[in-house]
C-alpha cells in the first residue's frame, strides 16, 4: 500500500486480502456459479480474497450509519421512518457490475444487523422502447437521455425518506425492454444496492443527483480493451444461447455467421458502448468512494478507497 500523496488508500490484491477481523462467512461453489456473470471465468477465491474484506468494510459503514440514525432520532425526538443504507455500483457495460452487486447482496445479508438487502438495477428506469423510438434515440439506449431520470429520482428519494412498499419497474434483457406487467417490490430494506452504468452521472437539468442519496459508491474499472473483449465474448455466448429464443429481441442475430457476429459486436461496441463509456461513464470514476480495478482475466488486481 502506497498512499502518501494520493487521495486514496491503495491496495493491491494480496494486501487487501490480508484485512483483519473478517467475518466467518462462506459461499458454496454452487452459490458462486449462480452469482457470477455469464462469461466471468473467476475462481471462488475471489470471494475470500476480495469480496469478504469488502463486505466487512461495508458492514462497518452500515452499522455506523444505523447507530448515527438512532442517535439523531433521539436528539430530534422525532421517530423517523426506517431509511436504508444505499450503495451505488457503477461502471461500463460488460465490466462485471452485476456480479459485484449480487455477491455483495448475498454476503451483506448474512449479518444480523442488516439481513434485508435489496438489489435494484437502473435498467428498469430506461424509457420503454416505444418512447425511445418516438424520441429517435433507440441507438442511444444506455446514454443519459434514455433514462426516465425523474422516475429514478423519485424512487431513490422516496426510499431514502423511508417510504414503504415501493414498486420498481422491471427490465427484461430477453425482450430488451421495460415490462409493463411486472414490478419489483422494495419495502424498507436495511441496505439498498443500486447498480447501473449511470448512477454516478450528474445531470445539469436537475438540482440534485442520484448519487446525492448514496452512503457509499463503487466504480468497477478495467482497461477499455479488456472490457471490449469481454463484451464481444459475452455477445458470442448470448448468440449461442439467449438469442436463439424466438422471444428474444436479438433473435435476428442468432443466425449470423461467426465473421458476421464479430463484425456486428465490434460495431455495437464502437458506435454505442465505447462512446457512452468515454462521454458519460468513465468521467464519473473519481466520484466513487471505492474503485475496483480488474485485470484481463476478470480478477480484481487493485482497490482504491478514498480517504
Amino acid at each position: 500500500m502506497n498512499d502518501t500523496y494520493s487521495p486514496y488508500f491503495e491496495f493491491d490484491r494480496e494486501t487487501w486480502a490480508l484485512s483483519r477481523d473478517l467475518p466467518s462467512l462462506t459461499v458454496s461453489e454452487e452459490e458462486f456459479e449462480k452469482l457470477k456473470g455469464l462469461n466471468e471465468k473467476i475462481a471462488i477465491e475471489e470471494v475470500t480474497k476480495v469480496y469478504l474484506p469488502l463486505a466487512r468494510l461495508l458492514h462497518l459503514y452500515v452499522t455506523s450509519f444505523q447507530n448515527f440514525q438512532a442517535k439523531m432520532n433521539s436528539f430530534l425526538s422525532v421517530p423517523a421512518p426506517k431509511a436504508p443504507f444505499v450503495i451505488g455500483i457503477a461502471g461500463s457495460v460488460a465490466v462485471g457490475k452485476s456480479t459485484t452487486a449480487r455477491l455483495l447482496q448475498h454476503l451483506l445479508s448474512r449479518w444480523d444487523e442488516h439481513p434485508k438487502v435489496d438489489l435494484v438495477t437502473t435498467d428498469g428506469f430506461l424509457y420503454p422502447n416505444r418512447v425511445l423510438e418516438a424520441k429517435g434515440i433507440m441507438n442511444k439506449k444506455g446514454f443519459p437521455e434514455s433514462y426516465d431520470i425523474n422516475k429514478l429520482m423519485h424512487f431513490i428519494s422516496s426510499i431514502k425518506s423511508g417510504e414503504p412498499a415501493l414498486k420498481v419497474p422491471v427490465y427484461s434483457h430477453l425482450a430488451y425492454d421495460v415490462l409493463d406487467d411486472q414490478t419489483l417490490h422494495v419495502d424498507q430494506p436495511d441496505i439498498l444496492i443500486l447498480e447501473g452504468i449511470n448512477v454516478l452521472q450528474v445531470n445539469t437539468q436537475q438540482p440534485y443527483f442520484v448519487s446525492d442519496f448514496f452512503d457509499f459508491s463503487i466504480y468497477i474499472d478495467a482497461d477499455e480493451e479488456d472490457i471490449r473483449d469481454w463484451y464481444i465474448e459475452r455477445y458470442h455466448m448470448l448468440r449461442d444461447t439467449a438469442f436463439r429464443d424466438p422471444r428474444s429481441y436479438f433473435h435476428k442475430y442468432a443466425s449470423l455467421t461467426e465473421e458476421e457476429a464479430i463484425h456486428t459486436a465490434e460495431n455495437i461496441w464502437r458506435d454505442i458502448n465505447a462512446k457512452n463509456l468515454h462521454e458519460n461513464i468513465l468521467p464519473t470514476k473519481e466520484r466513487a468512494k471505492l474503485i475496483i480495478k480488474k485485470g484481463a482475466n476478470h480478477m480484481i488486481e487493485q482497490i482504491l478507497l478514498r480517504k
